[in-house]
C-alpha cells in the first residue's frame, strides 16, 4: 500500500466561544467604485457564505466572536483575503476588488503516458477527494475548470483553478465550493500538498437521508485530527479515546531512492521473478529504522501544551515525533512507515511531525491549526475531501 503523506496548506479560521455577531459590508470595483453583484463572500473552511446583492452588499450573521479568514471572489477580479477579528460588536466593511489581468490557462499534460486530461482527472480525484467509500459518493460537477500539468521527469502532477471547483459529497450531505490555488502530487515521494479555501453548503434531502448524513459526519469526526486537537485543548484526551507518545526514529539510509526501486521493478518484472520479488520487498520496506516509543508510557498533556500570548491559541511542542493512538477505531490499512508496538492492538494511529522552522504547532480550541501545518503519516494522512467537515462542525450524537 502506497503511503500518502499530506501537507495541508489551507487557510483556517480561529473561532472562540462568544455571543453571535455579524460581518456586513459592500463589495466594490476598486477603480470605478461600482458595486459588484454576485460576488462570493465566505469564511474559509466554514459553512458561512453568501453572495452580494445587486447593490454589492452582503451579510454573514450568527457568527461567534474570534478570528476568521474572510474570502471574497468574483469572476474577472482578483480574490480578496483578509483576517477579521470579531469581538462583541458587528463589523462593517467596504471591500474593493481589482480587475484580474490574466490569460486563460490551457490543459497541459507533458507526460506521454498521461497524455489526456481524463487520466490526470482520475488521479486528481483519487488523491484530492479520496478512495474510501465516501469518495464513491462524491462528484465534481464542473471538472472543466481544472488546469493540469504533469512533469514526467519529476513524476509530479500539478492542478489549480481560476474559479470554484464544486464537489457534491453525497456521503456527508455537503456541497463544497473549493477555490484551489495549488495541488501537487509527487509520485516519487508520495507527498501530496494543496492550498486553497472552501465553503460548505448543506445539501437538501429527506429526513431519512439527513439521518444517514449525520451518522456519517460523526464517523468522520470522531478520531479525526480536529477531534484530537479539541480534546487536547480541553485536556480530555483519555475520555475522548486518545493516547499520545513520543516516537524516536532515524532515516533508513540503506533504502534506495524511490525512482531507483521503481526502475528495477520494471526492469526485472518480465524475466526475473526472484529479482522482482526482491525489489518489491525493498519498495514495501520502511523509510525509517530504529523506531521506538520513548518513555514508560503516554505523555502527560501539561508537559507538551502551553498557552500563548494570543487569546484562544495554544502551542503544542514535542521532541522527535508525536505518536497518536485512537483506541475507539481499528486501522484497516497497512502503513509501511508507521511504527507498531510489538503485540499491540491495531488501533488507528498517526505520526505527527513538524514542518517549517518553528518547532511548535499552534491551534485554537476549535481544533484548527494556525500557521505551519504538521505532516501526518498513518490514519490522518488518509483524510481527503471525502471526509472533510466544516470548521464549525459539532457532532450530533455521543462518541462511540
Amino acid at each position: 500500500m502506497k503511503l500518502f503523506r499530506i501537507l495541508l496548506l489551507i487557510l483556517l479560521p480561529v473561532i472562540a466561544q462568544a455571543q453571535s455577531v455579524a460581518i456586513t459590508g459592500k463589495v466594490l470595483d476598486s477603480d470605478t467604485k461600482a458595486p459588484i453583484a454576485g460576488a462570493s463572500v465566505f469564511l474559509s473552511s466554514s459553512s458561512f457564505g453568501t453572495s452580494t446583492g445587486a447593490d454589492g452588499t452582503f451579510a454573514l450573521n450568527g457568527l461567534r466572536a474570534g478570528q476568521y479568514i474572510l474570502v471574497v471572489t468574483a469572476v474577472g477580479y482578483e480574490s480578496n483575503t483578509q483576517t477579521i477579528l470579531l469581538n462583541t460588536e458587528p463589523v462593517k466593511l467596504d471591500i474593493g476588488l481589482s480587475i484580474k489581468i490574466t490569460q486563460l490557462k490551457e490543459v497541459k499534460i507533458t507526460s506521454i503516458s498521461k497524455s489526456d486530461k481524463k487520466t490526470a482527472l482520475k488521479r486528481f480525484k483519487e488523491e484530492f477527494i479520496g478512495t474510501d467509500k465516501n469518495a464513491d459518493d462524491c462528484k465534481i460537477t464542473n471538472p472543466e475548470v481544472l488546469n493540469f500539468a504533469f512533469y514526467e521527469n519529476k513524476r509530479i502532477l500539478d492542478a489549480s483553478t481560476n474559479e470554484f471547483l464544486v464537489i457534491e459529497n453525497n456521503a456527508l450531505g455537503y456541497r463544497i465550493k473549493y477555490m484551489l490555488k495549488s495541488f501537487n502530487s509527487n509520485l516519487n515521494t508520495g507527498d501530496i500538498t494543496y492550498a486553497g479555501s472552501q465553503v460548505f453548503e448543506e445539501m437538501p434531502g429527506s429526513d431519512s437521508k439527513k439521518k444517514k448524513w449525520y451518522k456519517k459526519r460523526d464517523e468522520a469526526y470522531f478520531g479525526s485530527a480536529r477531534h484530537f486537537y479539541r480534546a487536547l485543548g480541553k485536556d480530555s484526551l483519555a475520555d475522548a479515546g486518545f493516547k499520545i507518545y513520543r516516537l524516536s526514529r532515524q532515516f533508513n539510509t540503506k533504502r534506495p531512492p524511490e525512482n531507483v526501486i521503481d526502475e528495477n521493478i520494471q526492469k526485472y518484472r518480465h524475466y526475473s521473478m526472484d529479482s522482482t520479488f526482491y525489489w518489491m520487498g525493498v519498495k514495501n520496506s520502511s523509510h525509517y529504522t530504529r523506531q521506538k516509543l520513548v518513555g514508560r508510557g503516554p505523555i502527560a498533556v501539561n508537559s507538551i501544551l502551553q498557552p500563548t500570548d494570543k487569546a484562544g491559541l495554544l502551542a503544542l511542542t514535542f521532541q522527535d515525533h508525536l505518536y497518536v493512538v485512537y483506541t475507539k477505531k481499528w486501522e484497516t490499512t497497512f502503513f509501511r512507515d508507521v511504527y507498531r508496538v510489538p503485540h499491540d492492538l491495531n488501533y488507528a494511529t498517526t505520526i505527527v511531525s513538524y514542518t517549517g522552522d518553528n518547532h511548535a504547532l499552534l491551534f485554537d480550541k476549535n481544533g484548527s491549526i494556525v500557521g505551519d501545518s504538521p505532516l501526518y503519516e498513518g490514519t490522518w494522512a488518509q483524510a481527503r475531501l471525502s471526509t472533510l467537515l466544516p470548521v464549525d462542525y459539532t457532532p450530533y450524537g455521543k462518541q462511540p
